[in-house]
């Protein structure tokens, strides 16, 4: 896998516009897909049952959709990832994602610290905000590890070295987290619009700025892009990841490419290895 330095230069605006309309043609049609199907009222729909099958010496993954999502938006990035030997989680109790980045991300940390993480560890697959909310969590946890192994040594930083490494990934199990189109820098777009959940990516908004100075777990994501994206049109690399940009456009479209999955399973391997 190869960090990506620049995009390439962009087409005409006649050939981002075809391609814009075949995004939200795609985001259309996996919306429709979760109403047209069948599920009982009241109760979350269930992920598929082979999700739960895998192998035990590869990573639990843990799904993060966008703003206005459903986890079923990220159903052919799972069923790739299961088809790999992985397995596949999701958290209920999130909606559509239109809650805070923070507030999220606490929800999340709390569904996850419900049940213990397998022995290979977790890593989170992220789409768009998603990948703010894994970043914001994966900051969070390293902090409350890094606050745990101190109150244990007492503070003695030759204690804290010799604890550090069998605690890095605790108490969550998380190893890292492949982000798929998400603007870690914001979008200028989001200036459009009048929405609370939309305008929470403008680049000046306190929590992308925050997020923005947390690098220290940067080394722990890989960012995975197209040549275009409609909504992030400052891209999402990302300073000290591994940025992959595949052969595929659209903020959408992207997710449903198998060379999206193939840089998502590479991204996911390579956290593994450490």
């Amino acid at each position: 896998m190869s960090g990506a330095e620049q995009a390439p230069a962009q087409p005409s605006w006649l050939v981002r516009g075809w391609w814009w309309a075949l995004d939200y043609a795609y985001a259309g049609r996996r919306q429709l897909a979760l109403l047209a199907a069948p599920w009982t009222l009241g109760r979350p729909r269930p992920a598929p049952g082979a999700w739960r099958e895998g192998s035990d010496g590869l990573a639990e993954v843990i799904l993060l959709p966008g703003v206005y999502e459903h986890w079923t938006f990220l159903r052919p990035l799972g069923d790739a990832l299961n088809a790999a030997g992985h397995r596949v989680r999701v958290v209920h109790g999130l909606g559509t994602n239109r809650r805070g980045i923070v507030e999220t991300s606490e929800r999340l940390g709390r569904a996850l610290a419900s049940r213990p993480p397998s022995a290979a560890g977790r890593i989170l697959v992220a789409h768009s905000k998603g990948g703010l909310i894994g970043k914001h969590l994966l900051v969070a946890s390293g902090a409350a590890a890094a606050a745990a192994i101190e109150a244990a040594t007492g503070g003695d930083p030759a204690d804290a070295a010799a604890a550090a490494p069998s605690s890095s990934a605790a108490p969550l199990g998380l190893l890292g987290l492949v982000a798929v189109c998400t603007p870690f820098h914001g979008s200028r777009l989001a200036g459009l619009f009048v929405v609370p959940s939309i305008r929470a990516f403008l680049p000046d908004d306190e929590t992308i700025v925050m997020l923005g100075r947390e690098d220290s777990v940067n080394g722990r994501i890989v960012s995975v892009f197209g040549r275009f994206d409609p909504h992030i049109p400052g891209g999402s690399a990302l300073d000290g990841a591994t940025n992959v940009i595949v052969p595929a456009v659209g903020h959408f479209r992207i997710l449903g490419s198998p060379r999206t999955h193939a840089a998502v399973l590479d991204g996911v391997r390579m956290l593994s290895a450490g």
